[in-house]
């Protein structure tokens, strides 16, 4: 009687090179996740529309309860991880580090815009639409006046807003960047209690923290079959004919988030002082987990890990920067923002001037900060942008069909720049805010990542 030994060994070699290697889980969950929902969709006519609609919501099942348990505990991680990351610094730290890390995320969004303005200006993608099928009534020269003092006008009643005026409104309506800015006061305020008092209030911040770690650290475990079955669910709904159509229009979207990636990898020369190579090599499992599940917030809890395991990153500085980074620096969101509302003015045949794309890079600056860091997030802020800029929005019906894909690129590029600011930051303040730490701190150093125990 033969044995399939051959087979029998691989199965155990392949068991053992996967295990503990959420990199490698993750790209064959992608592929074969692609490999399946290929013939699911209904243009190949092998399965009826139904029977696709069907199985994708069955497919999608393990995406949703994962996405459904790391949003659970995103508010409180959000909260713990950004108060313990204020209160381990002195108040002369903070005003300078929370200061030069507004500026540092304000100038990366700016580099982002500009590459989109020139990227845009140069390949022209909108040229291309009308004669493709693209957008609807596109093609035509279209005159649309475009108020310039609305921005200004609206200006301090926006930044008035930022400060929620009820914080559990904000919390229950997924408003996070009003969250993070309540977070930040109170953290700031905990700096200036006593030392007997803060203790008790630091101890419950870490212990927040520590058991929504360890709550992400179970919906992990169901990483490879979300993968899969997002993967398998979004490939049996896409239509070829949408890429066909707005396949020029990606590539200037992607091409773009290449060079905004090149310019981060500079960045992690040129100030951090690290090979840019084996930074990419570290950061690859946040990274195919932004490009699975493009979701920022998603990612959150494994950027944190990552940052402080394989970056070697001080805890305090990733627990502060990443969860703010999560939720107002998105680079690639407003990049994608940038080239969308450039090449519906082409595809609308309206001319842009200069004072209008200073207009639209301020408009975008703002939007992408109060992004919501989900799937389609985007897409939800730019019809904000494009009415600023006097475009017709009926396009967006287009690219919603093509979002996911998008978001898939530039979450990844959100990610990155989240965890680059973590480097040049570290290479800043990492000693300094290690070795100052406050009192209160001293008498309740817990590191949240200690009870934790998912492998990437």
């Amino acid at each position: 009687m033969l044995e399939s030994r051959p087979l029998k060994n691989l199965s155990v070699h392949l068991e053992s090179l996967i295990k503990g290697r959420l990199w490698l889980q993750v790209i064959i969950g992608l592929v074969l996740g692609a490999a399946l929902g290929v013939p699911l969709n209904p243009s190949t006519g092998l399965v009826s529309e139904d029977f696709s609609s069907w199985l994708a919501n069955w497919l999608d099942l393990p995406g949703q309860i994962f996405m459904r348990l790391v949003q659970m505990v995103m508010i409180p991680l959000i909260f713990a991880s950004i108060v313990s990351g204020i209160v381990i610094n002195t108040s002369d730290n903070l005003k300078t580090f929370g200061l030069r890390l507004l500026l540092y995320f304000i100038f990366t969004t700016i580099i982002s815009i500009i590459i989109g303005i020139v990227i845009t200006l140069a390949m022209k993608p909108g040229q291309y639409v009308y004669s493709l099928g693209g957008l609807p009534n596109s093609g035509e020269n279209v005159t649309i006046p475009i108020e310039q003092n609305d921005l200004f006008e609206n200006v301090p009643l926006a930044i008035s807003k930022l400060i929620p005026d009820n914080p559990l409104e904000s919390i229950l309506m997924g408003e996070m960047l009003g969250v993070v800015i309540f977070t930040i006061i109170i953290g700031v305020a905990i700096t200036q209690l006593h030392d007997k008092t803060a203790q008790p209030i630091i101890r419950f911040t870490e212990a927040v923290q520590k058991i929504c770690m360890i709550v992400v650290s179970w919906a992990m475990m169901l990483v490879p079959y979300a993968v899969f079955g997002l993967m398998a669910a979004l490939i049996s709904r896409i239509g070829v004919e949408i890429f066909l159509g707005l396949g020029y229009y990606m590539l200037v979207v992607i091409t773009g988030l290449i060079i905004l990636l090149i310019f981060y990898l500079m960045l992690v020369w040129l100030f951090a002082k690290k090979n840019p190579l084996k930074f990419l090599r570290a950061i690859r499992e946040p990274q195919l987990l932004a490009f699975s599940t493009a979701s920022s917030a998603a990612v959150m809890p494994v950027s944190m890990k990552t940052a402080n395991e394989k970056l070697k990153v001080s805890t305090n500085i990733s627990d502060f920067i990443i969860p703010i980074g999560a939720t107002i620096n998105m680079d690639g969101t407003a990049l994608f923002q940038c080239v969308t509302t450039l090449f519906m003015a082409q595809a609308y045949g309206i001319e842009l001037s200069i004072i209008s794309l200073a207009l639209i890079t301020a408009t975008v600056v703002a939007a992408s900060i109060g992004t919501p860091a989900i799937p389609g997030g985007g897409v939800i802020i730019l019809a904000s942008v494009l009415q600023s800029a006097g475009i017709p929005i009926d396009g967006l019906i287009v690219i919603i069909g093509i979002d996911r894909i998008l978001g898939m690129f530039r979450t990844v590029v959100n990610v990155t720049g989240d965890l680059t600011a973590c480097l040049v930051f570290d290479r800043i303040y990492g000693v300094a805010l290690t070795s100052t730490p406050t009192p209160a701190r001293k008498a309740a150093k817990l590191n949240p990542m200690d009870d934790l125990h998912f492998e990437l």
